[in-house]
């Protein structure tokens, strides 16, 4: 009886979604990846990178610190709302509950702040995206044992598995200074993150929808490292070699697994395009963060000893590293009605309605 509730609960979700969303009919996001997109996970772990204190949750419903990295709502949580659903809890926080089979069913946020590509990424701080995909293959066989595999597969197939890493690896090449260049440090990523998104695509995922880094060397942090508060250029470049590389990692996916579909979003691109004209979206702070102590505000982290502005909404930036709940709203838009050259071969609205 259990069951039947829950396929037809499911049933009623998709309809409700493609209401919404315009004519899709996506039951569930699953969201893998690292701070920019992590509403909580880090809560649950051992670990110095953290975001569940104040100024962080500043203007998040409540006014209350959730784990995000940010003053608010996050690109995950907009994504969720674009396409009509809840946003997706952290998994750790629903893992150890009763039924949680049930939950599974409704989208999952795996992503972890720190995480890599690479393992050794903050090894030990937080979830590696081996980890995050070792968790989703986790759930994927509870929701098998709830409803069975031919159901559970066709509920993945027709959710959306939004991916955002990369970042973490490409600071912590720049600041180790390591002897790879720039291509073989990226051909070295992408070739891992290739056998990863296998592992994805086997557990049951056909609509990815992969977000791409930054130019991650114009962040306050790396700003804060020239004396002029320039970007960071060896870390740009890095940024935008990963990207291009990814680009060519889903049409070699795609060619190979002709039942995928995915969207890649260049972040690179839209988010440089604000900055160099911050004034066409509403910002006139570029370089600095809103939250933080010293130099552009990226000497220390956005703690409840932090000063933070007044007007979020200027600063593209809200501490260090990580964009403001209005820069997020700005390319979450994007990723889900944009077109080329910041969203190809299609955006997400497209994904989620084939």
């Amino acid at each position: 009886m259990v069951k039947l509730i829950l396929l037809l609960s499911l049933c009623t979700l998709g309809a409700t979604n493609g209401a919404t969303a315009g004519n899709t009919t996506v039951p569930a996001i699953y969201i893998l990846g690292d701070s920019l997109v992590d509403v909580g996970n880090n809560n649950h772990l051992l670990t110095t990178i953290k975001a569940d204190f104040p100024h962080n949750g500043v203007d998040f419903a409540g006014g209350k610190p959730t784990g995000r990295f940010c003053n608010g709502r996050n690109a995950a949580d907009f994504i969720a709302e674009k396409l009509g659903l809840p946003s997706a809890p952290p998994y750790l926080s629903i893992r150890k509950i009763s039924n949680s089979s049930e939950a599974f069913f409704n989208g999952i946020n795996f992503a972890s702040a720190g995480a890599g590509i690479l393992d050794a990424t903050h090894s030990g701080e937080c979830l590696s995206l081996n980890k995050q995909i070792e968790y989703l293959s986790t759930a994927y066989a509870a929701m098998v044992e709830e409803i069975g595999d031919r159901q559970t597969q066709e509920h993945l197939a027709k959710s959306i598995f939004t991916i955002i890493i990369g970042s973490n690896d490409i600071f912590d090449y720049v600041k180790s200074n390591g002897d790879a260049t720039p291509q073989q440090f990226v051909g070295s990523l992408t070739s891992t993150l290739q056998g990863q998104l296998k592992r994805i695509y086997n557990i049951g995922a056909r609509k990815f929808s992969f977000i791409g880094t930054g130019p991650v060397g114009c962040c306050p942090a790396l700003r804060s490292q020239s004396k002029t508060g320039e970007c960071k250029e060896v870390a740009n470049l890095v940024s935008h070699l990963y990207n291009e590389e990814i680009i060519f990692l889903l049409q070699e996916m795609k060619s190979q697994f002709s039942d995928i579909n995915y969207s890649f979003f260049n972040t690179y691109i839209a988010l440089l395009e604000i900055i160099q004209m911050p004034f066409n979206h509403g910002f006139t702070e570029v370089k600095a963060a809103c939250c933080g102590i010293g130099d552009l505000n990226a000497k220390v982290a956005c703690t409840p000893f932090s000063h933070y502005c007044s007007n979020r909404t200027s600063h593209i930036f809200w501490d260090y590293y990580h964009p403001t709940e209005a820069t997020a709203g700005i390319l979450t838009a994007e990723i889900f009605d944009g077109s080329m050259p910041h969203v190809y071969p299609i955006n997400m609205r497209q994904l989620g309605a084939l």
